[in-house]
């Protein structure tokens, strides 16, 4: 008997109302008032231009002439007018970028001044730059060169293959003498700049 059941129930497909049982059943509802179609649409009075810090008083009549005059003027002195205006108010010029450290080559002008004036004081940072090195003794100039870096071996193998280049700026004397050391005993030849 419990055979034939299991049979009926495996093969008579049961509805879903068998499988879930009793739900509650929701129709679809509106959540909004239809519109009258005899109503007309509101019209909002929107700026024509946004301006987020609020309605600006009218500009007065020198002002409109001025910008009258102004529109008159070809473009080329329209381009003097700035120029000409920042002069007049006596505004402040740019700064110049201090360029301690920058080599700015044999350009004249500022760069020129800044470089006779570090020339009488004496250097304090030093670059070390890795001028050869033996093929044989790449490994071992790699080794070091990771050393003192901290760089991955992609990185200094890339940096090495690269000589001659600077390895490490702004060191101490005493520093930069030590690393030099360091890369003239594994095979390289290393200078302080």
């Amino acid at each position: 008997m419990k055979l034939v059941g299991l049979v009926k129930a495996i093969c008579v497909r049961p509805s879903v109302r068998e499988i879930t049982g009793a739900l509650q059943i929701r129709t679809f509802q509106h959540d909004f008032v239809p519109r009258d179609p005899n109503a007309k649409p509101k019209k909002l009075k929107n700026p024509q231009i946004y301006d987020p810090y609020g309605p600006r008083p009218p500009p007065s009549d020198t002002i409109v002439e001025l910008a009258e005059q102004i529109a008159a003027l070809s473009p080329e002195e329209r381009r003097q007018i700035c120029p000409t205006l920042s002069e007049r108010l006596s505004h402040l010029k740019m700064q110049t970028i201090a360029d301690e450290g920058m080599k700015l080559g044999s350009q004249g002008g500022l760069g020129a001044g800044a470089a006779k004036v570090e020339e009488k004081k004496e250097k304090t940072a030093f670059d070390v730059k890795l001028e050869k090195f033996d093929a044989v003794a790449k490994i071992k100039v790699l080794k070091e060169v990771r050393a003192f870096t901290n760089l991955g071996l992609k990185e200094a193998k890339d940096l090495v293959n690269k000589a001659p280049v600077i390895l490490k700026q702004g060191v101490t004397k005493e520093e930069a003498n030590d690393i030099m050391e360091k890369i003239k005993a594994a095979g390289g030849v290393a200078v302080m700049e």
